[in-house]
C-alpha cells in the first residue's frame, strides 16, 4: 500500500510538471490564408490576434468575426491536441484520459 501511495505521488509530481510546462508553450491558429492568426497558450489563454489591415471591411464584419473564430478555435485546437499528447502518456495508465479533454 505504501509503494502504491508513493507511485501515486510520484505520478501526481510528473503530471503538475507536465501541466506546468504545456502552459509555458504557446499555439498558433489562421484563418483565411493567414488573414488572422490567434495564439493561445497551452493553458487555453488566448494571448494575441492578429488580424491583417486587408480584411477588415466596414461592410462585412461577419466575415472578420468568422475569421477570428476560426482561428482561435484551430489554436485552441491544437493546445489540446498537445495536452492530451503530452499528460495522456501519464494517466494512460490509470484510464484517466478522458478527464483531461
Amino acid at each position: 500500500m505504501r509503494q502504491l501511495m508513493a507511485q501515486a505521488q510520484k505520478m501526481q509530481e510528473q503530471l503538475a510538471a507536465a501541466q506546468q510546462e504545456l502552459a509555458t508553450r504557446t499555439f498558433e491558429g489562421s484563418a483565411g490564408g493567414g488573414m488572422v492568426v490567434a495564439t493561445v497558450t497551452g493553458g487555453q489563454e488566448l494571448v494575441e490576434v492578429i488580424i491583417a489591415p486587408e480584411v477588415v471591411d466596414p461592410d462585412d464584419v461577419e466575415m472578420l468575426q468568422d475569421l477570428v473564430v476560426a482561428a482561435v478555435r484551430q489554436a485552441m485546437e491544437s493546445a489540446s491536441a498537445a495536452a492530451s499528447e503530452q499528460l495522456g502518456g501519464l494517466t494512460g495508465d490509470l484510464g484517466l484520459g478522458g478527464l483531461l479533454g
